[in-house]
C-alpha cells in the first residue's frame, strides 16, 4: 500500500477494509490463489474435460487445502494423461502403483481409485447424456433462490446446497465416488454453476457478465 493510500485510511475509518477486500476473502495475499480466483473461479465452463479434471481434483483436496491441489494441479495432470476420461478409465494397477509412487501427486489409493473408477462412470453417463457438461449444468439453481447479497458472511454458510445435494446423490446413484455435497458445491463454485464472488469483489461483475453470454450446454 502507498503512503497516499496509507493516509486516505487514516482518514477514513474502516477504508483500509474496503481498499484490501478487492478480491474474495480467501485469496489472502497469495498468488496462486489470486490468480486462480481471478482466471478461473466462479467463470462458466462448458469443457467436459476440465469439469472432469475438477471433480477428480476436488475429490483428491477432500481434508486437504485447495491451495496444496492448486500447486499440484500440473503434476496431476501428468499423472492422470490430462484427464482424458477414455485413457484414465483405462488405468489398471500397475498404474496405481506408478501414481502410489508419485510424490507430485497426492499418493493416496482411495484416492486414485475413485478417479480411474469416476473415469469409467463418465463413459458410461456419456452412453445416454450428450456430456459431462449438459448433465452437470442442469443442476445450476435457480437464480431466485440464491441470497440477494453474497457477503463474506453469507458466503460462508453456502457449503452445501438442495442443488449440490441432489448432484451428489445422483452421481453416487450411478456409482461416482468422493462426490459427496460439499464436495460439489465446491465444483459449482469453481465452475461458474454459481457465482460466489463476493459483492466487493472486483471479479463479481466479470463473472455476471461471463455467465449472461454462456450459453447452457444441452
Amino acid at each position: 500500500m502507498t503512503q497516499a493510500k496509507r493516509s486516505a485510511v487514516k482518514a477514513s475509518p474502516g477504508a483500509e477494509s474496503a481498499a484490501l477486500d478487492v478480491r474474495c476473502h480467501w485469496c489472502g495475499e497469495i498468488p496462486e490463489y489470486q490468480r486462480y480466483h481471478d482466471e478461473e473461479w466462479g467463470f462458466p465452463v462448458d469443457d467436459d474435460r476440465r469439469l472432469f479434471e475438477k471433480v477428480c481434483l476436488e475429490g483428491f483436496q477432500a481434508g486437504l487445502s485447495w491451495l496444496t491441489i492448486l500447486r499440484k494441479r500440473e503434476a496431476f495432470r501428468a499423472a492422470f494423461a490430462n484427464f482424458d476420461a477414455k485413457k484414465v478409465a483405462r488405468f489398471g494397477e500397475r498404474d496405481i502403483e506408478r501414481l502410489l509412487k508419485d510424490e507430485g501427486i497426492i499418493r493416496h489409493r482411495g484416492k486414485i481409485e475413485a478417479a480411474i473408477n469416476n473415469a469409467q462412470r463418465l463413459l458410461e453417463l456419456l452412453e445416454t447424456e450428450p456430456s459431462l457438461a449438459a448433465f452437470l449444468w442442469r443442476f445450476e439453481p435457480d437464480p431466485k433462490s440464491r441470497p440477494s447479497k453474497l457477503t463474506r458472511e453469507v458466503v460462508s454458510t453456502l457449503a452445501i446446497t438442495p442443488e449440490s445435494t441432489a448432484l451428489s446423490k445422483e452421481l453416487k446413484r450411478r456409482g461416482w465416488k468422493f462426490v459427496g455435497p460439499t464436495t460439489m458445491y465446491a465444483l459449482m463454485q469453481a465452475m461458474g454453476l454459481v457465482n460466489d464472488h463476493q459483492e466487493t469483489c472486483t471479479s463479481r461483475a466479470r463473472a455476471l457478465r461471463a455467465r449472461r453470454e454462456f450459453k447452457v450446454p444441452t
